[in-house]
């Protein structure tokens, strides 16, 4: 019965890509099912009664400098120009991140602040990123002092709420997303493109698996297919939970959100502000900002992050450090062994991507499989509002 038909678990971005190219470009079957009651994974958004577009699963900011991923994710939405910016609390005032020259001034004397910007651009080149643990390694005694001054009140105490584990104990490639811009930008992100589609990432999936080679089923679990014969299975869930767990569990951090509403056009001056420091949630949203939607009442959501636990609440952001990753390969290993089975996505991959990123494996992942030899002369597009 699905011996012609493609399996891709999870509708989230990476389930979405792939099962668009193999429908839309090789005219196949895809069956994609999802555990969760509606598509688009972490990324699923709706509006609420007061017409504001909620993000459900805290914040999703578009940004990439991969055209091939822009042009891709551009045929299923249009995007705003909306570009991200972050505000913490520093000492009780509420500034800029990733730390850069304008922090510099808001949390320090003018003349001091002066100072140490002519000490960051006689050591560093303009306009780069540094990360903050490298940051810390400098011989000289004031970048000394700055270094500790944002580890402590920036890095340290938001790390350890949102990871549950100091610094040094993460990746290194977790940790270098946090730099300390030398710079006057303050925008979270520099990349080409940036944005948040109008429609919103619901409707932006919902239009790439509009085909009629794709069934989806939400609500679905894996374990109701895995017995069943497909063509191809292309799994962007959890790489452990496919084998059972016969290995252990893979570590996760959770994270959790408290929506309030409230009666007044805004609750805070920006869509993020950070919270290093005080109270037990990391951060605070505020969704109107994205779509610069008008509504009397604005709604916010406080982040919490915990420990993932089997089946107590979600995995969002893998854990990656020698151990885990250990497992990871270990997992990896095995899956080797199987045929027309392909892993993929932050839970699949057990990498922490960025949507843009995501999109790319999936995109990669399509040329892997079909060997590059579809040759594709048109496109399909759909209706993106």
């Amino acid at each position: 019965m699905f011996e012609n038909v493609n399996l891709v678990v999870g509708a989230g971005i990476s389930g979405a890509v792939i099962a668009a190219n193999i429908a839309h470009k090789l005219d196949e079957k895809v069956l994609i099912i999802d555990k969760k009651n509606h598509c688009a994974g972490n990324c699923y958004d709706f509006k609420d009664k007061n017409g504001i577009t909620i993000h459900k699963f805290g914040s999703h900011i578009f940004h990439t400098s991969d055209e091939r991923v822009w042009q891709f994710l551009s045929r299923y939405a249009h995007f705003n120009t909306y570009m991200h910016r972050v505000f913490a609390l520093i000492d009780g005032v509420e500034t800029t991140i990733p730390f850069n020259f304008n922090t510099l001034y808001d949390v320090f004397p003018k003349t001091l602040a002066k100072k140490l910007e002519k000490k960051l651009l006689d050591n560093f080149a303009y306009n780069t990123k540094v990360p903050i643990l490298d940051f810390q390694k400098s011989k000289d005694k004031d970048l000394n002092f700055l270094a500790d001054y944002i580890y402590k009140k920036v890095f340290l105490n938001y790390t350890i709420k949102q990871w549950g584990l100091r610094p040094a104990e993460i990746d290194k490639n977790v940790t270098s997303r946090v730099p300390v811009m030398i710079s006057c930008d303050n925008r979270y992100f520099q990349d080409k493109y940036q944005g948040i589609p109008v429609c919103g990432y619901t409707k932006m999936i919902e239009n790439m698996l509009e085909s009629p080679n794709i069934e989806v089923k939400t609500g679905a679990n894996f374990n109701d297919f895995k017995n069943l014969k497909f063509k191809r299975i292309f799994y962007t869930a959890s790489i452990d939970e496919f084998f059972d767990y016969q290995l252990g569990v893979l570590p996760y951090r959770s994270v959790s959100f408290k929506f309030e509403e409230y009666e007044r056009p805004y609750y805070q001056k920006n869509s993020v502000v950070n919270y290093p420091d005080n109270y037990d949630f990391t951060r605070i949203h505020e969704y109107k900002y994205y779509l610069n939607e008008n509504s009397a009442k604005t709604v916010i959501a406080k982040e919490y992050s915990s420990e993932f636990q089997l089946g107590q609440n979600e995995r969002y952001y893998p854990i990656v450090n020698e151990k885990n990753t250990t497992l990871y390969n270990q997992y990896k290993y095995l899956a080797a062994d199987l045929d027309n089975v392909w892993f993929l996505g932050r839970l699949g991959d057990y990498k922490y991507y960025d949507m843009d990123k995501a999109a790319a494996r999936a995109l990669e992942c399509f040329d892997e499989v079909f060997n590059k030899k579809i040759n594709i002369t048109s496109e399909r597009y759909v209706n993106k509002d």
